[in-house]
């Protein structure tokens, strides 16, 4: 009787493991799920799924990762997939360049104050000439740095 339940437990242990899917079944049902996500790959081995590749968003790769646990035979998921932002730098903020005629006015507001020194501006570059005493040569640059030109060639010759 003994011998008849072992016999019995080992033929119904070995039908469940010749029922449960195999590896490359469970591939190819997660691949057929994600046929439209070329940028993530899952490999499966011994029932643990593998998620690589890169995904857009936080969500998107939850939303991945659920969808490969659901698939039956899966035992458990390594998501190592990456987010597309994240190796990415913020973009610059735009710099902004007044016109050429709306920054001419104001720098010759600035330069008025400032004896000796002269202002041409062509295509956002302000070319200074003339002479200046050390001491006001750093507020004069800082004022029209504040006026946003593309650049500010010195010429000036310092006292």
């Amino acid at each position: 009787m003994k011998m008849k339940s072992i016999l019995l437990s080992m033929a119904l242990a070995i039908s469940l493991v010749a029922c449960s899917p195999k590896d490359a079944d469970i591939q190819k049902e997660i691949n057929e799920k994600l046929a439209d996500t070329p940028e993530v790959q899952v490999t499966v081995h011994d029932g643990v799924a593998t998620i690589t590749g890169t995904c857009e968003d936080e969500a998107f790769k939850k939303n991945i990762e659920k969808s490969v646990r659901r698939t039956k035979g899966v035992k458990s998921v390594v998501n190592t997939c990456e987010l597309a932002r994240a190796n990415q730098e913020p973009a610059a903020a735009a710099v902004v360049v007044n016109p050429d005629n709306e920054l001419d006015k104001a720098v010759h507001k600035v330069v008025d104050a400032y004896d000796g020194v002269s202002a041409t501006v062509v295509g956002g570059v302000v070319t200074l000439s003339g002479e200046i005493k050390r001491e006001k040569l750093q507020p004069l640059m800082q004022s029209l740095q504040e006026l946003r030109p593309q650049k500010v060639d010195n010429k000036l010759i310092v006292k």
